[in-house]
Formats: C-alpha cells, sequence, structure tokens
C-alpha cells in the first residue's frame, strides 16, 4: 500500500495515477499528523509526501520520517510534478530500494560464507588431529569421524553456492 500526503488539488489525480502504475492501493493524508497516525497504525510500501506540506512544517516532517517504518520514502513536488511524473519518481525510489535490499544480502550472505567457512576448516583440522592420536578410543574415533564428515558435506555445500 502507498501512503500519499498532500493537501494538493491534484492529490487524488495522482492517487489514481500511482495506483494504476504500481498496482498498489493508495491512501490519501491531508496533514503530516494524519500521515503519521496511519503509519502508526499500518504498513506502507512507499510513503509520497508533498515537499511544500514538508517544508512548512519541520518538526512534523522530521516525525513523519522517523515513522515510515521499511517504506520507501519520497518527496515530491505537487505544484511542479504531474501524477506520472511522481509515479515515475515512486517507481524510481523502489528499484532502487530493492537493489539496495539485494546488495545488502548478498554482503551479509558473503561475510557469513566467510564465517562458515573458516569455522568449517577449524572444525575438519581439528577432526583429523583428534583421529591422528592413537590413544583415542575406537567409539570417540566413530563420532569424529561423523563430525568430520558433516563438516566436508557443509564445507562442500559452501563451495558449491559461492
Amino acid at each position: 500500500m502507498i501512503l500519499l500526503i498532500s493537501q494538493a488539488k491534484t492529490a487524488a489525480q495522482c492517487a489514481t495515477a500511482l495506483q494504476k502504475f504500481s498496482g498498489h492501493r493508495v491512501q490519501i493524508a491531508r496533514t503530516l499528523g494524519e500521515g503519521v497516525g496511519l503509519l502508526r497504525r499500518e504498513e506502507f510500501a512507499v510513503v509520497v509526501a508533498d515537499q511544500l506540506l514538508l517544508d512548512s512544517n519541520p518538526k512534523g516532517a522530521d516525525l513523519l520520517w522517523r515513522n515510515t517504518g521499511v517504506a520507501v520514502p519520497v518527496e515530491v513536488n505537487f505544484a511542479l510534478a504531474s501524477a506520472e511524473r511522481i509515479a515515475r519518481d515512486v517507481r524510481a525510489a523502489v528499484d532502487r530500494r530493492e537493489k539496495e535490499q539485494l546488495l545488502a544480502a548478498r554482503a551479509a550472505e558473503a561475510i557469513l560464507r566467510g564465517e562458515l567457512t573458516g569455522t568449517v576448516s577449524g572444525i575438519l583440522l581439528n577432526s583429523e588431529i583428534a583421529l591422528s592420536q592413537p590413544q583415542v578410543p575406537a567409539s570417540v574415533q566413530d563420532r569424529i569421524r561423523s563430525v568430520h564428515e558433516l563438516a566436508e558435506q557443509l564445507r562442500t555445500r559452501l563451495a558449491m553456492t559461492a
């Protein structure tokens, strides 16, 4: 759902264009306070706010942006932009957010893979050292071999997903 915050006469026309362009339902708030209230009650994918409204109430604007949650914030000037232009700006902002999220997920995956690879290498090395000790009982050797095999499987999976 998209939250559109504006007192502009063209807000309803813009809401229609956004809904058509994005396929998301659009809810209109006429004030920043109303917008903050909606953000506290519902989850929105995008928050489109009128720049003139934000500039006229900096404290309200700050409160609004602090309450957007995971919504993509988009600031537009309704006096200068057409409904189609605003819809394009929203699409571009959503695309940027999706790209940023994908890059962040890939970076987190790479970090986790690196940490797991180091841990698996440590398990393999320690289990090989333990298996090379002559005084280790046979029942313990079987368990160590099992751990070693599981670590080998994990290392193979990590290598395949890299």
